[in-house]
């Protein structure tokens, strides 16, 4: 999927965010998109985390952070009440859409469009909407955020 166009987000729900978001719309600047479960444990420990401390550190102008919640099992634990909750008790600032439940299998439309493995899933998308990194399992900060501050660099060094 690297190098590729991203997909638009199906999402069926949206949390921390007045308005739909679409990938269209946030062309120009670098999208975090961090795919999670609540009952995953290394979305708790590490994905959710990370999510936050980018959606902290980098200008919302230049950066968007997007949760995306890619049910793929447990789906009776996992209703919009207790997203909301969970959005609440782990103070999760960024915007959260939904990814629209699968119908031909377990995977959900976004997560299965974009080819992830399971979460958490991360996908940096430069300003372009082209993918440029595509990861499953935890990543380094350090790591991720120099990656992030090479594309944003990528798009001032176009202008």
């Amino acid at each position: 999927m690297t190098g590729t166009a991203a997909p638009e987000l199906d999402v069926v729900e949206w949390f921390n965010t007045e308005e739909k978001l679409t990938l269209a719309e946030l062309r120009g600047r670098v999208v975090v998109l961090h795919a999670f479960q609540m009952l995953c444990p290394g979305c708790v420990a590490s994905g959710l985390p990370q999510a936050k401390k980018i959606a902290a550190v980098f200008p919302r102008n230049e950066v968007v952070v997007i949760g995306l919640h890619s049910v793929f099992e447990h789906h009776e634990a996992m209703t919009p009440v207790s997203l909301a909750a969970f959005i609440h008790e782990y103070r999760l600032g960024f915007p959260i859409g939904v990814d629209r439940p699968g119908g031909d299998g377990p995977l959900p439309h976004t997560m299965a469009a974009y080819g992830m493995r399971g979460t958490p899933s991360l996908v940096l998308i430069d300003r372009a909407g082209i993918i440029r990194h595509h990861a499953f399992g935890a990543e380094d900060d350090l790591k991720v955020g120099v990656e992030i501050a090479l594309l944003m660099a990528e798009g001032r060094a176009d202008d």
